[in-house]
């Protein structure tokens, strides 16, 4: 399995912690996604789309974007 561009560290210190930009960017994407859903009825809503959730969906999409993001920085 080919291995993701994380596009590195997002806010690196000496001591080599931060998270990936590729995570930083999910984040971002998520945050503007999460206001278009009501959250409450989405924790218990199963789809018939295997075994995820509606809120493992939302992640999902959340690093398409991310990845997209990546994408086009390059």
């Amino acid at each position: 399995m080919e291995k993701k561009d994380d596009g590195g560290r997002a806010f690196p210190s000496e001591l080599g912690y931060g998270i990936t930009i590729r995570d930083y960017f999910a984040a971002k994407a998520m945050a503007t996604m999460l206001p278009n859903y009501d959250i409450p009825s989405l924790f218990e809503e199963i789809l018939d789309e295997g075994d995820k959730s509606m809120p493992e969906l939302i992640a999902i999409d959340a690093y398409v974007m991310a990845d997209a993001m990546l994408k086009a920085r390059k």
